[in-house]
């Protein structure tokens, strides 16, 4: 990744008009960045974290050839973090997470979420600790991202879609 230009996507909240601007962290996480940087634009239905508190994210079929490993991980995300997580469908196919109509055990689903405010904590009551890949940093608009990203919580998520596409 020596000499390599920084790379920038546009994180946005389709509906609500909002868009903030992201540095990806290839010195980081460059698996993970190539996996994301490769298969944009992505786009889907948004959901505001019921466990890790500031946090929105969206659902995806898995895009990359292979699963990209444990790179920069974190339970404690800041605001600005993009993370990356991978869960199995059968992790995910219960009413207590409000997905069992979409998601079905057997199936494998990327999370791609955006953490807006403090005080984040990776920690789910059914499994443990929850950790993420931190492959991106919010350098523009996060004010702007997080007061939608508080209506969303407040106002609901139905008909949103969070989008990640490059800059």
């Amino acid at each position: 990744m020596e000499g390599m230009a920084d790379r920038y996507i546009e994180v946005s909240l389709v509906k609500r008009d909002v868009t903030c601007t992201a540095r990806l962290l290839d010195d980081r996480a460059p698996i993970t960045c190539a996996a994301v940087w490769d298969s944009l634009p992505l786009a889907g239905d948004v959901y505001h974290a019921k466990y890790a508190r500031n946090e929105i994210y969206a659902l995806f079929p898995p895009f990359a050839q292979a699963e990209p490993p444990l790179e920069n991980p974190t339970i404690t995300p800041i605001p600005g973090d993009l993370c990356y997580f991978t869960f199995a469908g059968a992790e995910l196919g219960t009413k207590a997470y409000g997905y069992d109509r979409e998601v079905r055990a057997g199936t494998t689903l990327v999370d791609l979420a955006l953490f807006y405010e403090r005080n984040n904590l990776l920690l789910n009551g059914d499994v443990g600790w929850v950790p993420g890949i931190v492959w991106g940093q919010v350098v523009d608009g996060l004010e702007t991202m997080a007061e939608a990203c508080n209506d969303l919580w407040r106002s609901g998520a139905a008909g949103e879609s969070l989008s990640f596409r490059r800059a």
